[in-house]
């Protein structure tokens, strides 16, 4: 392994440590003063920590000299290029539908949300906005780093699936924050996506995917949480 590699690696490990330690710890503390606003800088703090992430991954190839190929970043193509985009389309249309019946439940009665996940989720369309940006930044910057670069640096050590199931383990522990139950299911959803990059070679559906599915979850939070109160949230 490279030394440039072995810097990006330490800046991915202490990017995740600073972003758990003292992001969400900042968050939460200003969420006990004033929640609405500390939603819009926790917001605004991940787009920069995700866009930070990807100029080091980008700086470190074309200072290599690497081909974009070896993150997987060339379209699918054949058969993949339509099984990707029908995959898609399928994705929204279940996402879409998932909505439709949410909207639909709120109307009726009120639907809760855990208090964890309600101190982060979007009350307002401001927020809605915001978290939109977050939702768009993870969807390409976690590929990158996740599906993309770790499996390529750590498959010569671990082999393809080693590599592959260990960016999916630290893909789940950067999102701790979401409780051990919401981090377990980040998980599932991250070996989804790795199945679907390693299937059709490409980082490209596995964005598209990540994207739908983030904005989904914040627009359905939105539903339910824009005619409830605030919850401040535990200082844990």
């Amino acid at each position: 392994m490279a030394l440039p590699d072995i810097l990006c690696l330490t800046f991915i490990a202490a990017w995740l440590v600073v972003d758990y330690f003292l992001v969400w710890r900042i968050f939460l503390r200003r969420s006990h003063a004033d929640q609405p606003r500390a939603r819009l800088w926790f917001y605004a703090a991940l787009v920069g920590e995700l866009w930070a992430a990807v100029v080091v991954v980008v700086s470190l190839w074309l200072y290599e000299g690497r081909p974009w190929t070896l993150l997987r970043l060339g379209a699918p193509d054949g058969w993949r290029l339509w099984i990707s985009v029908g995959s898609v389309l399928a994705l929204t249309v279940a996402l879409g539908v998932t909505t439709v019946r949410l909207a639909r439940l709120t109307r009726r009665k009120q639907v809760k949300m855990p208090t964890r996940a309600a101190t982060y989720a979007p009350h307002t369309r401001h927020e809605l906005a915001w978290w939109a940006a977050v939702s768009l930044s993870a969807g390409f910057s976690e590929e990158l780093i996740f599906r993309g670069y770790l499996i390529w640096v750590l498959q010569p050590l671990l082999g393809l699936w080693g590599a592959a199931i260990l960016s999916v383990v630290v893909f789940a522990v950067a999102h701790a924050y979401h409780g051990t139950a919401g981090a377990v299911a980040t998980g599932v959803v991250g070996g989804f996506l790795t199945l679907v990059v390693l299937i059709f070679g490409s980082l490209w559906p596995a964005v598209a995917m990540h994207m739908l599915i983030d904005l989904q979850q914040g627009f359905a939070a939105w539903l339910v949480l824009r005619r409830q109160p605030h919850t401040v949230p535990a200082s844990t």
